[in-house]
């Protein structure tokens, strides 16, 4: 398949293994940060790591939208779940989200009409089936879901239904980079800039990261090939001595990004003043609410919503992984009391999650003496 054989193939990957590794200066480290979840699972799931120097290490930021996801907000959602007139809808992957009292799967169990979708579109099309409920979707992810979102409620509006609200936990990717990089404890020397979120802001964006920063960005694809000329590139930067953004991923991710997209979601969505993620705390500028012209399907105008803050199990290291200070086996919950199965943190619940992805494609190998 196009952009697929051509981006495994087995001989190019090795080349460019072998120019990461005549590239490098041997006695340099190279901390490069990938902030896409897609790209955390990709790195592990295709070994990438182990192709590299010693030399270069690979950090996971915080690309995962439901690893973001700070634990008040979840039961926020889920307090609207327990009305029996409202039907809970969300992602797959909210699923399994851990609240202060439970999942959305435990609280299904326990008699809440919680239910998967996979899109805004299938939340609306509940509400009109059901005209005598309310029908509640929690809103989750960054740019890239963000405009499903936005073009839904737009729908929604036409066609006059006014049982479908919407819950907006969607995230900026840019303000976290800003806060990790004005972190006192940031030593990241280049930044993967993620594919999916670019395909719909651009490449553009990125330029204040090595404008004001100094750091390179490079905007990857997905295969392993795209991965290694990525991390080829932010080497070569670095050892030029340059900061810039590079688009590798330039087959799909245009450089002012997709205008459809961004105007749909600047009808229906304004940035919010502050809005807390989870091990980064409040970050000013950094989330998505909806317009005062869409408070009639606003969940957080139409009910009741706490705005709860929830502190984190002080055990679960979360917010240290989220930074790129820990990995995840260093934290002291890995594999024992958190695991895929019964996750204590978001990091465990996603398959993009740095914590799941490390479990499913390392830790799960060793284990069994892989």
């Amino acid at each position: 398949m196009r952009y697929i054989d051509e981006f495994r193939n087995a001989e190019l990957i090795e080349k460019t293994a072998q120019e990461i590794r005549r590239r490098v200066d041997p006695s340099k480290r190279y901390r490069l940060m990938e902030v896409c979840g897609g790209h955390t699972f990709s790195i592990f799931r295709f070994g990438i790591q182990e192709l590299l120097p010693e030399n270069i290490e690979l950090v996971h930021g915080p690309g995962c939208p439901v690893c973001v996801l700070p634990m008040g907000r979840m039961d926020d959602g889920l307090n609207l779940a327990k009305d029996p007139s409202v039907i809970f809808t969300a992602f797959g992957d909210v699923m399994r989200v851990p609240g202060s009292h439970g999942s959305p799967l435990e609280f299904k169990a326990k008699g809440a009409d919680v239910r998967m979708v996979y899109s805004p579109l299938d939340a609306l099309k509940l509400a009109v089936k059901n005209p005598d409920r309310k029908v509640v979707f929690f809103a989750i992810g960054f740019e890239t879901t963000a405009p499903s979102t936005a073009l839904t409620l737009l729908r929604a509006r036409e066609m006059g239904v006014r049982n479908f609200f919407v819950l907006s936990n969607h995230v900026l990717i840019l303000p976290a980079i800003r806060a990790i990089l004005e972190s006192p404890d940031m030593r990241i020397d280049g930044f993967l800039g993620p594919g999916h979120v670019s395909t719909v802001i651009g490449a553009r964006p990125y330029e204040f990261i090595a404008r004001h920063y100094g750091k390179p960005v490079v905007i990857s694809g997905f295969e392993p090939l795209d991965l290694l000329q990525s991390i080829l590139m932010l080497v070569r930067q670095i050892e030029e001595g340059r900061a810039a953004v590079e688009n590798q991923y330039s087959r799909v991710v245009p450089w002012d990004g997709n205008r459809a997209a961004l105007a749909a979601m600047a009808e229906v969505f304004e940035v919010r003043p502050f809005f807390e993620w989870r091990g980064l705390g409040f970050i000013s500028q950094s989330a998505l609410k909806l317009r005062p012209e869409f408070a009639p399907w606003d969940a957080e105008v139409q009910f009741e919503i706490a705005g709860l803050r929830v502190t984190d199990p002080m055990a679960a290291q979360c917010g240290e992984v989220l930074k790129g200070v820990l990995k995840p086996f260093q934290c002291k919950l890995f594999g024992k009391e958190c695991t895929p199965e019964r996750p204590v943190g978001a990091l465990m619940v996603s398959s993009e999650g740095a914590c799941a992805a490390y479990y499913h494609h390392v830790y799960a190998r060793q284990a069994v003496g892989e």
